[in-house]
């Protein structure tokens, strides 16, 4: 790790505040396993989790959530899972890429690449993607996940729980004020 990435990782806060917003027709809180696994890693690695829902995928009302989560003054992030695929009820990847200010367009290479390495061809129906996002708070991260378990701690273990502390970190930095 280069010298400059070792100063950024250190200036990063050690808790960060992340909502998790699940999109299912079908997912009750007792069977929501995508959004358990994100709340279990974000917990474990020091983090909290203010707020969490599940909605139907419905584009107005996953719209809908997704914007009072990120008005929200307690959360820094969110990250939903479900969703993101190919089929005709999945909508979370239109809803979320019309929000997105600024792509992270290395989220979803890198989530595919790794994705590939398990699942094989496959990995290409996944539309993971994430981003910032302008808000009277400041800017907030974004990450959309798919719904299966298996992706899910995927991109939680070797992306999002790694690196989420140092983009909360880039996307506060330039704020006049910091809470």
């Amino acid at each position: 790790m280069s010298e400059s990435a070792r100063k950024h990782r250190e200036a990063s806060p050690e808790k960060i505040r992340v909502a998790v917003l699940t999109i299912s027709d079908t997912r009750t809180p007792e069977t929501d396993t995508g959004g358990n696994i994100i709340v279990e890693l974000m917990r474990e690695a020091g983090h909290e989790i203010p707020r969490r829902e599940i909605v139907r995928d419905d584009a107005p009302r996953i719209q809908e959530l997704l914007q009072g989560l990120l008005a929200d003054e307690d959360v820094d992030a969110v990250i939903t899972t479900g969703g993101t695929g190919i089929s005709g009820r999945d909508t979370t990847y239109e809803v979320v890429s019309r929000t997105i200010e600024k792509r992270l367009d290395g989220f979803g290479e890198l989530f595919r690449m790794l994705s590939y390495e398990e699942i094989g061809a496959a990995a290409m129906l996944s539309r993971a993607v994430a981003g910032s996002v302008t808000t009277a708070s400041g800017s907030k991260f974004v990450a959309c996940l798919p719904g299966s378990s298996n992706a899910v701690r995927l991109a939680m273990e070797k992306l999002l729980v790694p690196e989420l502390p140092h983009v909360v970190f880039e996307l506060r930095k330039h704020r006049t004020e910091d809470r």
